[in-house]
């Protein structure tokens, strides 16, 4: 599917196969650390820059050396050093994304990994290696890891790197990099005296850049997020506006596509909502922002590319109809509201599937969003009774209901005068397929079948026991951070040498299989599934 292209990145000036890339990662505007970071990178200078994992670091690093580098050299021109493997690896991924269409190709080197892989993949020339201290030590004593053409090195997590004992590894690397020319970012969360002398030595006039976490945060937004089936999603956003008191509202969709489908579904439910994509002209978008602005739109319905740089002081929603990949665009998205002061409110919409994701957003964001559990046909023509009986009450008042009175003379001949005026009603307020919508009584469970478990429970079977020294705690603690339900509803749990059951309520089964399959657990990948029901039982 066409991506929207990214036309700047906020006021940094990029080439066009950067801003490529950054489109496909769904970035739209720089974080506060990219903001800073970026364009002093790009003026060759060196660079502090205290920050926390979750802030964007890597792309305020890595859009720059991407920028700098020359693809047709074949020759190690960056060097980002990291504490731990996984981070390696995520960087690596990361930077492979920026460079897609600028054609350079980061390298990962750790320890773990078999060494003459390693040899043959240094052979083929990448220009941006990214590794462990003590692995790229081991390289460029053997001779396969040369310096000579590098031209930055990036220390990232220093401090980690320190605490690990890294720093003479650390300095053997930046004492084998030519001083001439050499750009030296170095990012760490604290900044001790160790850090401070490493800075001294080896960096010239180096410039602080600083952001917190806390500007991951918005303390006045109220986040909530709703589970709902993929195919009943719509449905579950028309309950939650009737619910809600939406002033002005954006809702966030993953792809163009998706935002013309939802905002037609929307108005055919009688809703007010407006698409904003890239496929806009700036006319078009002008006006789409003045009807909303004019609030003759309820809801304004865009890509996370496409919302950028739109300010609206009032706006009183965020909805995430598709929760973002990366959970900084969650930040980017719900920061929209609760401006100046005003309390705003941040809805997600997920499906069982997606609590993994709700997970890395919560853990980026510190903060655990709460759980609430759809309205219902009741709670909602609760509220909406009021406004349908002024509504009502102006209609008959203005008089001008003549083909309608010939229908409802037709019915009356049949029917009692109060059903049909409550099917009108009904109507009105469902939509003629509203025997289709969202069951309350249907949890979606039925699909498991009998599984040998109590009733009302699921039973999985867990390829994993005894042998790798499984608990049941350890069953407990697993299942309940992966897919947040709480511990005390889990039922029974059999804990054999090679295999586990475990039973968890009816109504949370689809939730726990899709966030529990093919998990880690104590360093393994675990295959859960439905049990079988058991004979005899």
């Amino acid at each position: 599917m066409m991506v929207e292209r990214l036309q700047s990145f906020g006021d940094i000036q990029l080439s066009k196969q950067i801003l490529q890339g950054l489109s496909e990662m769904g970035f739209e505007e720089p974080s506060p650390i990219q903001q800073q970071a970026i364009p002093v990178a790009l003026e060759d200078a060196d660079i502090i820059g205290q920050a926390q994992t979750g802030t964007g670091k890597t792309a305020a690093f890595g859009i720059p050396i991407t920028e700098k580098v020359n693809a047709k050299f074949q020759a190690v021109q960056a060097l980002i050093v990291t504490p731990t493997r996984e981070l390696a690896i995520q960087v690596a991924q990361e930077m492979a994304k920026i460079g897609k269409y600028k054609h350079v190709k980061p390298l990962p080197i750790y320890g773990g990994q078999p060494i003459d892989r390693q040899i043959r993949a240094l052979r083929m020339g990448y220009q941006v290696v990214v590794g462990t201290p003590g692995r790229l030590l081991d390289h460029l004593n053997r001779g396969t890891l040369r310096l000579q053409h590098v031209k930055m090195v990036v220390l990232d997590e220093a401090d980690e790197m320190l605490d690990m004992g890294f720093v003479e590894d650390i300095e053997g690397l930046l004492k084998a990099v030519p001083e001439e020319g050499r750009q030296v970012m170095l990012f760490s969360a604290t900044m001790p005296q160790a850090i401070r002398k490493l800075a001294q030595t080896y960096m010239k006039n180096p410039r602080s850049v600083t952001v917190s976490r806390d500007e991951l945060t918005v303390p006045l937004i109220d986040q909530v997020f709703y589970e709902t089936r993929e195919s009943k999603k719509v449905d579950a956003l028309c309950r939650i506006i009737d619910m809600e008191d939406i002033g002005q509202g954006i809702t966030f969709c993953r792809t163009k596509r998706g935002v013309d489908e939802l905002v037609v579904a929307l108005e055919a439910r009688g809703y007010f909502a407006d698409a904003l994509h890239g496929d806009l002209s700036q006319q078009q978008r002008d006006r789409v922002m003045k009807r909303f602005r004019d609030g003759k739109t309820e809801m304004l319905v865009a890509t996370d590319v496409a919302a950028r740089g739109i300010d609206i002081s009032n706006l009183t929603h965020v909805i995430n109809f598709d929760i973002p990949q990366d959970p900084v665009s969650y930040v980017h998205r719900i920061g929209r509201t609760g401006r100046v002061g005003r309390r705003g409110q941040a809805i997600t919409l997920i499906s069982p599937k997606e609590y993994r994701q709700l997970r890395l957003i919560e853990n980026l964001i510190k903060t655990r969003i709460r759980r609430r559990e759809l309205p219902s046909l009741a709670d909602i023509s609760e509220r909406q009774a009021e406004n349908l009986k002024n509504q009502l009450v102006k209609l008959i008042q203005s008089d001008r209901l003549g083909n309608y009175r010939a229908i409802v003379g037709d019915l009356l001949e049949e029917y009692d005068s109060t059903d049909v005026a409550a099917a009108a009603l009904k109507f009105a307020v469902e939509g003629a397929n509203s025997e289709d919508r969202i069951d309350d009584n249907d949890p979606d469970v039925n699909h498991f079948g009998n599984t040998g478990a109590a009733s009302g429970m699921v039973r999985f079977f867990m390829n994993i026991g005894r042998v790798q020294q499984i608990r049941p705690q350890d069953i407990i603690r697993w299942i309940a951070e992966e897919s947040g339900i709480p511990g005390n509803i889990i039922g029974m749990i059999n804990i054999y040498d090679k295999f586990t059951f475990v039973e968890v309520p009816e109504e949370y089964a689809s939730r726990v299989l899709s966030c529990m399959h093919q998990a880690m657990i104590k360093g393994r990948r675990v295959s859960v599934e439905p049990a079988k029901a058991r004979e005899n039982t």
